[in-house]
């Protein structure tokens, strides 16, 4: 399945990359085997139940809350595209 420049271009400003010409052709070519191998994987019969559930007789096991020392806020907020102090900025999802 060819692989568009536009798709490779966008994917890279999603990525935050940049890329040269050289990258751009090995990512295309990547990605061109990487989705022939999902159409190949889609394609595969399956049989039997559509969803697996494992059971364990133990419940739910949980762990200890254990407090640790968090990554610092300016290590975090690093290279994020957008910040207001030390939150994230991100776009408007709901109205």
């Amino acid at each position: 399945m060819p692989v568009t420049k536009i798709q490779i271009l966008k994917a890279a400003a999603l990525a935050r990359l940049d890329l040269t010409r050289e990258d751009e052709t090995i990512i295309s070519s990547d990605m061109a085997q990487i989705l022939t191998y999902l159409d190949k994987i889609q394609s595969v019969e399956v049989t039997g139940p559509t969803v697996k559930t494992i059971f364990s007789g133990e419940g739910n096991v949980l762990r200890e809350d254990i407090i640790k020392p968090s990554l610092p806020a300016e290590k975090a907020l690093g290279n994020a595209p957008d910040r207001d102090e030390d939150f994230f900025r991100v776009p408007r999802v709901l109205g």
